[in-house]
């Protein structure tokens, strides 16, 4: 008899909660009809200020499928929150995914404007993205280098050395599914190394919690000036210096818009 998932959750609950947030997310996505290009990040909506889908879309899934898989190999990976001793644990775990979130987006929409700019491929201009696998990424490469003996184990039937599994990954997923994103992909190894080697390091309670602030304005901010949600209740004021912006409370309005560009293509991350 194996062993009850009930201790498996106590033991990871921050694995549990995103696994259980994306779920509902997808769900929520599914029984109001909306499009991924209406949570997805794309260069396009990047430069337009869309920020707040960089957090929209690490959360949304566009199929079954691919939540299964994604959220499959985030279990396996919450083994990090068991690891108290190798200086991991729930705490790190947290820390860390919100670095792994922010700048595997930011990377990704870095190397996008490469490519772009200066190589001058332009699919890259409308390609939406969706998915979590960026952070997923970012943990098996974060495991591979803090724990290399350990195995991601997928749909309880496939395992691979955690220590190849990151590569292992990026080349299968980019083989069998057309639409995975190999940048989005390849920004959350990135990531993942920067931060298992001590380049992006440091995260502890009161950064995280500051982080958590930055982006919860952000979040909000680029999402009234997107037009996407009206927080009419909020509004900018011009000052004498416009640097410095003046917060009014005008209403209580709360319309939601469902419309959005359509974009090119999808990719799944």
């Amino acid at each position: 008899m194996g062993r009850p998932l009930l201790y498996d959750i106590i033991e990871k609950p921050a694995t549990s909660c995103i696994v259980t947030i994306c779920s509902l997310i997808w769900f929520l996505i599914q029984k109001k009809s909306i499009g991924y290009s209406q949570v997805g990040l794309s260069y396009e909506t990047a430069v337009q200020g869309h920020y707040w889908r960089m957090i929209t879309s690490a959360f949304s899934h566009i199929s079954v499928l691919h939540l299964v898989f994604n959220m499959s190999a985030l279990w396996s990976l919450g083994v990090v929150e068991q690891l108290g001793h190798l200086g991991l644990g729930t705490a790190y775990y947290l820390h860390y995914t919100l670095v792994l979130v922010v700048f595997s987006g930011v990377l990704v929409i870095g190397m996008y404007h490469l490519l772009i700019d200066r190589f001058k491929v332009e699919y890259f201009r409308r390609v939406t993205a969706v998915g979590y696998s960026c952070v997923v990424f970012g943990w098996m490469t974060i495991l591979s280098v803090k724990q290399p003996s350990s195995k991601l184990d997928l749909f309880g039937v496939l395992s691979l050395p955690i220590s190849f599994a990151p590569f292992e990954s990026l080349i299968f997923t980019s083989i069998i599914v057309p639409q995975a994103s190999f940048l989005g992909h390849l920004s959350g190894i990135l990531v993942g190394y920067a931060i298992s080697w001590g380049l992006i390091g440091g995260m502890n309670n009161y950064w995280a919690i500051t982080m958590l602030g930055w982006i919860i304005v952000v979040f909000v901010f680029s999402l009234k000036k997107s037009g996407a949600y009206d927080f009419s209740f909020l509004e900018i004021e011009s000052l004498t210096d416009a640097s410095l912006p003046s917060l009014r409370f005008v209403g209580n309005g709360r319309t939601l818009q469902a419309s959005a560009v359509p974009l090119s293509g999808v990719e799944v991350i």
